[in-house]
């Protein structure tokens, strides 16, 4: 698998943008993040890094919240982050890139999120791509549920 810095390149590349360091701190942020993470909360990482000088690229500048939002954008439209809807009021995102499709569960009273595995829906995706005359490139599931 290629490393998620070509990938970018490569994407930054195509729209005539440079991969700059703060994009490469964002990124590498955003890998650290895990799970399901909300712009907010990446700002906040970058910031705490910023403030104690622990950055990946060595670049202890602070970055705007613009290019954070910006990046985040970029980054769905490589294929590395992917946005997740788990509620109409704050944007939820995911790494993406070389992780296998799963789906969600959301608990509507609490907002906890979990992952499930269901492969079925792969092969299906799959065979309705193929039906189509498209290659599948991923998909999501998320399924809201709450307490009576």
């Amino acid at each position: 698998m290629e490393p998620l810095c070509a990938v970018f390149r490569r994407t930054l590349k195509k729209v005539g943008l440079k991969y700059t360091p703060e994009r490469a701190r964002i990124l590498d942020a955003v890998i650290s993040m895990g799970d399901l993470f909300q712009a907010d909360q990446l700002m906040d990482k970058l910031r705490a890094e910023a403030s104690t000088g622990h950055t990946h690229s060595g670049a202890a500048a602070r970055v705007s919240k613009a290019t954070v939002y910006r990046t985040i954008k970029l980054l769905a439209d490589a294929g590395i982050i992917q946005q997740v809807l788990l509620d109409s009021d704050q944007a939820h995102y995911q790494l993406a890139y070389g992780r296998s499709p799963a789906g969600l569960i959301v608990n509507g009273d609490t907002g906890v999120a979990k992952h499930v595995d269901v492969p079925e829906l792969d092969a299906i995706a799959k065979r309705l791509c193929e039906r189509e005359g498209l290659v599948l490139r991923g998909w999501r599931l998320v399924i809201h549920g709450g307490v009576g």
